[in-house]
Order: C-alpha cells, then structure tokens, then sequence
C-alpha cells in the first residue's frame, strides 16, 4: 500500500466535479493508494509471445494477459530476489517493463490496420511506445523518436538499441517545429503528450506534490501547440493518437476538442469503443478513453484518435540546416560490406535499408528515412554497423562490427552464435572477458545466452575480449 500518497484536496474535488456518476471516489481514492501491478511487453523483435509464455513456464513466472496488448502480461514471480530489469531476458531485450495502460496508445495507433511507412513518435523517451511501434512495424518502414529533454535521448537510443530496433531515427527538438518544418509527412504519429501525471501515483507517491491548478492550464495550452503541430504535420488521410497519463478535462478532451475546432471539418475523431473487450466501460461521448485507476487497475490514462480528412496550410517556416555529414556508400563498398557481413557473422543486411559513411563510420539508415534528409537535422538515423579500420588499395577497408548492429540484426538461431553457461553469461554482462572450454574460433564472434542474442565479442585464443559497450554494463545483483 501507499498510505501516505499525496492527493491535494483541489485534485480530489476537481475529480470528483468532472468523473462518471457511475464511478466511486471512494474506490478512485483506494485504487491511488493501491501499488500498481507490475506488468511487461514482450518485444517480438526478438521472440514470439508463445515462446517467451514458455520460457516464462520455465522460470515460474506468472503471466496474466492485458486485454488490450496481445503482447502485454502482468507477471507475477515467485523469486523476486533479482530486479526484473536485471533479469538475463531483460538484458537482452526480450521484453520492455511498461505499465498496462502506457500500451494502449500504440494499440490505438494500430486500430484498423492503418498503413503505416512513415511513423512519428513526438515525445518518445524512455522509449516504451517507440519500441512498441517499432515491434508493431517489424523493423520496416521508418520512425522518428523526437525527445525534448537532451539529458533523455541517451536513455532513449540505449533502449532502442536493446529492444533491436533499426528502422528508428533520433531527433531531439521542441516537437512543436514539425508541423513547419515537415508538414503533411507522416502517415500516422503518436502525441504521448508532457501532461501533469495525475494517473501515476500508484507508482508515484509523490506525483502529486507540486500539483496545481495554474500548471495545469499552462500544460493545457502547450499541449494545444503540441496538438497543432502534430496535426500540420500529418498526411491527409493519416491518423494521430493523442495520450496523457493525466485525468484532467483540460489536459485531454479539451486539448483534442481544440484541435478540432482550429481545423473543423478536416479533423475527424475515431471512436475507441470497441478497441478491446469493455472499452466500453472507460469511453466518453466523443469516443476518447478516458481511464480511471480503478476501471482496469491500471494507471489512470487518457486516449483519442483523430483524422486528418483533407490538407490543411501549413504554417512557414525558414529553414536554416548545416551540410548533412554523411554520403551515400557506392556500390563497390555495399558489395564488399555484405560478403564480409555474412562471411563473418552469417548476417544479411535488411533489403529495406541503405548503408551511409561518415569518416570511418559505416552506418545503416532506413530507405524511408532517406527521403526527410536535408529537411530536418538528426541526432543519428539507423544504427551503426561497424567502423572501417585500414583501408589497402588492394584489399579495401576492414571492419570493425558494432554491438548495436548484432543486437538489431542476429537471431538466437544464428549459426556462428556461441551460446554461454550462466555463470559466463553474468560475466559477460559485468564486462568481462569469457573464457570456454570450446574450440575457439577466430575473429569477431555473436555471443548469446539461453538462445537469445547478448552481444559482440572477439576471439584471443581461447578467451572471448568482450564487446559490451560501458554504458551497457551491470555490476551487481544479475540473474
């Protein structure tokens, strides 16, 4: 329990003026005082949910299926002595912890089957809903993940790089110059908008300490410019989710009600009734799901999907942007990377993807990424898959592979995959070295635990030097 969680009396009578007849305060208050259900998303990027259900099997975890994300469980361990995040599966992004109700925006965005080639993600750190689109995309397409907070991007790519996504690029910006400088982009975009976080106590005993009404006005009408610029920068056609973790009217219907009365007739909203077994129970008159902690004994939550009908002007805007860094690798270099890919690691290059050099870098960009080049300035686009080391007139350049690169790119059933006993494996996430009592190989080599990939590492006689980069490395209290 969370007895001493902060609920300001103003918060409490503002809830009260504006939740269902239907619903209790009493039962609102007791569900805010009540821990949160620990819940995660299996990322098949890496594995099929059949397969983790059995490996959970295995490890007498406990899975209770979230109805509204097929790959969504709450777990229940019977040995809970290591973290969840330190768990081996979890380090080598198997699944992502995410709160049941942070998945249901994606499941929105997924409604009908909507095509979607060129996605935006406006506020995506940590990287819970990024990871999840990219899953739902298979790695195909192309997503940019924009992060305001710059102190939040880092943690951003570290996640995407676990879950094994490619087809991502980073951009760190006020997500409200998109609708200026991309107007009418994107095929479907994704607003998990900065909010007031009224519906995270449960996880938050302090989430309400600095709660008032005056911030929530000034969120209210960030949000509106937010709105706005998602919406310009929305193909016609496209579809926009809007999701806050808050409960407020100010931070949701309205924010999606201003928006359609700033564009009319060109904004059409898409009711999420029948989004999954009793939606019903959350829906307003609009058809946004509006989420009270005690409905689904979840986070409180707020979801709308929009339209966008027909074209709207987009705002102008000057666009002043630096010489881009990269170049375009010829085909001669393209030849020589994918034989010496596969010949090394049995990896083949994504046929959705184009391979890019910037000074010794060799990097991997998304071919629907290409496109949005010169038109707004990334962080970093793709992935990194190796860095050339000597280049011979002769020979060409050698490479030096990323880890990054084998995490998106290997599979468990990789042939070259040399599989570590448990002990090893927690060596290896420690950053040390390995040794085995194998034949050693030579080279560069894919290192993996329990049939899932963990990293890159090199064969010194019968030591495996290992891969993982710093900012990857665990030293305590591991599987």
């Amino acid at each position: 329990m969370h007895p001493n969680v902060k609920l300001p009396e103003a918060f409490l009578q503002l809830v009260e003026s504006t939740m269902p007849s239907h619903l209790s305060m009493d039962e609102f208050i007791e569900a805010c005082q009540r821990p949160l259900r620990r819940s995660i998303r299996v990322n098949t990027l890496k594995i099929t949910v059949e397969e983790f259900c059995s490996l959970a099997i295995n490890k007498q975890w406990h899975l209770s299926a979230i109805p509204w994300c097929k790959e969504g469980f709450w777990i229940n361990r019977e040995d809970e002595s290591v973290p969840l995040g330190n768990t081996a599966e979890h380090l080598s992004g198997l699944f992502y912890i995410q709160e049941a109700s942070s998945m249901l925006p994606v499941t929105a965005l997924l409604k009908n089957n909507e095509f979607m080639n060129v996605v935006l993600d406006m506020a995506a750190a940590p990287g819970s809903k990024t990871t999840q689109i990219a899953a739902a995309m298979n790695n195909h397409g192309a997503l940019v993940a924009n992060e305001y907070a710059a102190s939040r991007v880092k943690v951003l790519s570290a996640n995407i790089q676990r879950c094994g996504v490619h087809n991502t690029a980073l951009t760190n910006f006020d997500a409200r110059v998109f609708g200026n400088w991309l107007p009418e982009q994107f095929d479907t975009i994704l607003l998990d908008a900065p909010c007031s976080g009224e519906g995270t106590v449960r996880k938050d005993p302090d989430a309400m300490s600095n709660w008032d009404l005056e911030s929530i006005n000034d969120i209210s009408a960030t949000q509106k410019d937010l709105i706005e610029s998602a919406f310009h920068a929305l193909k016609p056609g496209g579809t926009l989710v809007y999701s806050t973790c808050t409960l407020n009217l100010q931070e949701n219907q309205n924010v999606c009600l201003h928006v359609k009365e700033t564009f009319g007739d060109a904004v059409e909203f898409i009711p999420l009734g029948d989004l999954f077994e009793n939606a019903e129970k959350a829906i307003t008159e609009h058809g946004f799901l509006h989420i009270y902690p005690q409905v689904f004994d979840s986070e409180g939550f707020f979801v709308a999907k929009l339209k966008k009908n027909t074209s709207v002007p987009p705002p102008e805007v000057k666009k002043r942007l630096g010489k881009f860094p990269f170049e375009k690798a010829n085909d001669k270099l393209i030849d020589q990377i994918t034989n010496e890919l596969y010949q090394t690691l049995a990896l083949n290059l994504p046929n959705d993807s184009q391979v890019w050099i910037r000074d010794k870098e060799v990097w991997l960009f998304p071919t629907a990424m290409v496109s949005m080049i010169g038109e707004l300035r990334f962080s970093r686009i793709g992935i990194k898959l190796a860095e050339t080391l000597k280049v011979s007139k002769k020979a060409g350049p050698m490479f030096r592979w990323q880890h990054e690169a084998v995490m998106a790119l290997a599979k468990g059933d990789n042939p070259l995959l040399v599989d570590l006993p448990i002990d090893d494996a927690r060596e290896w996430f420690m950053g040390r070295d390995v040794r085995l009592d194998i034949t050693p190989g030579k080279g560069e080599v894919i290192v993996g635990f329990s049939g899932a990939v963990i990293g890159l590492g090199k064969w010194v006689g019968n030591r495996i030097k290992n891969g993982l980069p710093r900012e990857l490395v665990r030293d305590k209290n591991l599987f």
